[in-house]
């Protein structure tokens, strides 16, 4: 069974952040259109439908999956699909006739346990002692943290209307949004390294609690591998993001590309 499609004008909330890759000039030089919409944000989008179709049973056990293919560029329309089967749900994202994600959405009975133990505090260096992101300042086994995120009522109101969202669940019982969730994980690298141009390209999700408004966010991170392939050189990270320290939020593989091939043929 399909749902009705959901429609979201997209929008670069990171055109002036330190990845240029969402700069239009420096995605331009990279063989984009313009400066690309981020990650967490066309996750954001995807979120939406299973929302709809489950309401906080998603949010707060549920899973999610992404997996980006081709830009999504600010101001075009992102068209979310979903298709339920037996096993959840079926996800696209299509902008201007071209696939750019996909992915899967379900409710599982129960969320899997997960013991804090497991998984190393780290903090991060300051900001201008971060290293380049390189096979040395990202090797496997390291963990990585962030600077804790307290989410005011004010961050809140900015994220809903940055990501377009418009579910009342959000304001009305003052969850966190899983977009911000999700971007717990890119800080546990981009407060670690310092990262000129890079591209989030998946993330597999277990929801296992609410965040909410007053919380402060934090993430535990580890870092399971780190590779080449068709010249980008990749990071996979296993994080679990948690509230206040103590109460597991996400547990999140993260996938990025932290040195594209286009910065390395222009060294």
């Amino acid at each position: 069974m399909s749902l009705p499609p959901y429609r979201v004008s997209a929008y670069n909330t990171a055109k002036a952040s330190e990845n240029k890759i969402h700069d239009d000039a420096t995605a331009k030089r990279f063989g984009f259109r313009g400066g690309l919409v981020g990650g967490v944000h066309v996750y954001a989008y995807m979120t939406h439908l299973p929302v709809q179709r489950w309401g906080r049973a998603w949010l707060e056990r549920g899973t999610g999956e992404a997996r980006f293919a081709k830009p999504v560029y600010e101001g075009d329309i992102a068209e979310i699909a979903a298709t339920e089967d037996a096993d959840g749900m079926t996800l696209q994202v299509t902008s201007e006739g071209v696939l750019c994600a996909t992915g899967r959405a379900a409710v599982p009975a129960i969320a899997p346990a997960v013991a804090l133990g497991e998984f190393a505090v780290a903090a991060p260096p300051a900001h201008d002692a971060r290293p380049p992101a390189d096979e040395q300042s990202l090797p496997v086994g390291k963990w990585l943290g962030m600077t804790p995120l307290t989410v005011t009522a004010e961050y809140q109101a900015q994220d809903l209307s940055d990501t377009r969202e418009t579910d009342p669940i959000y304001a009305s019982e003052r969850i966190v949004h899983p977009g911000t969730i999700l971007r717990c994980c890119n800080w546990a690298l981009s407060h670690n390294v310092v990262l000129p141009a890079w591209m989030h390209m998946g993330s597999t999700v277990q929801n296992l609690g609410l965040a909410r408004v007053g919380d402060t966010l934090g993430v535990r991170a580890k870092v399971t591998q780190n590779y080449e392939h068709k010249g980008h050189k990749w990071v996979e990270i296993d994080a679990l993001v948690l509230a206040d320290g103590r109460s597991p939020i996400a547990r999140v593989r993260h996938i990025a590309i932290y040195r594209p091939r286009q910065l390395a043929e222009a060294a």
